[in-house]
């Protein structure tokens, strides 16, 4: 297996017009479509800038969340799968999204049961973490073990607390041996056996970060946290994010990144 980071394609989903509606947790106001539309263009051109071969899909009339193709969809090098979303609002989106799937890998894979969003799976170079969340429930995590065990991948189930919305949300992987978590999540036992940054006080959401290669990409707007970071000596790729963050989204949720 090669640098478990070299990632080098992508697919990622056009905003649409309705984005302004899309799910919160909490009401920060609509975002804007322009500035959304801004803030994906800008992660695209991050990726390529990183040699990553982005196919970008159309936008999507009528799924305003549709842009974050992480949820409906999990990849590895050659296959993938597709998940089942709880919200009715988001449903439909996996079938649609199945068709780019099936052009771009060996085998695709469909959920059987319960609900599981992409959200809320952390894959390690040893094992695929599930978050049981407000949104991934125990029968679709079970069904999902099943189909990983099929392909010879190592789970671990784990719960999310619940004022945190995907297990991604408080953590990501930025090297082999360390997570980058909130201290929400910092004694989560399936994440024992790493090395910890905890992320600075009043900067959970720079918790969810993406690397590509050598670099993470970071919302820019966690001046703390890339600074702890980059004193750490990490690559970085500030991006911003503050208008998807109204629809509780991140970098992770805008991309399906994988090796080929």
């Amino acid at each position: 297996m090669g640098n478990f980071f070299d990632i080098n394609k992508a697919i990622v989903r056009l905003p649409s017009k309705d984005v302004t509606k899309g799910l919160r947790s909490v009401d920060f106001g609509d975002p804007s479509y322009e500035l959304v539309k801004a803030e994906h263009d800008a992660y695209v051109k991050a990726l390529a800038s990183e040699g990553v071969d982005v196919e970008v899909l159309p936008p999507l009339p009528g799924f305003p969340d549709a842009l974050f193709v992480e949820d409906p969809a999990l990849v590895f090098s050659e296959v993938a799968v597709v998940l089942k979303s709880s919200r009715i609002e988001r449903s439909g989106e996996g079938e649609i999204l199945s068709r780019s799937l099936e052009n771009n890998f060996h085998d695709v894979f469909y959920l059987d049961d319960g609900f599981v969003d992409g959200g809320d799976i952390l894959q390690l170079p040893d094992a695929v973490i599930i978050g049981l969340s407000q949104r991934t429930d125990r029968k679709g995590a079970e069904a999902l073990r099943i189909i990983l065990n099929h392909l010879g991948k190592r789970s671990l189930i784990c719960k999310v607390p619940s004022e945190v919305l995907h297990l991604k949300s408080d953590c990501s992987l930025i090297d082999c041996d360390t997570i980058l978590v909130t201290e929400k999540l910092a004694d989560e036992k399936t994440l024992s056996g790493f090395n910890k940054i905890i992320v600075p006080e009043k900067e959970s959401n720079a918790a969810n970060t993406i690397r590509i290669k050598s670099k993470i990409f970071i919302g820019e707007q966690f001046p703390a946290t890339i600074q702890v970071l980059e004193r750490s000596g990490f690559e970085l790729i500030p991006l911003g994010i503050s208008e998807i963050s109204k629809i509780d989204a991140g970098l992770s949720c805008m991309s399906l990144r994988w090796s080929q």
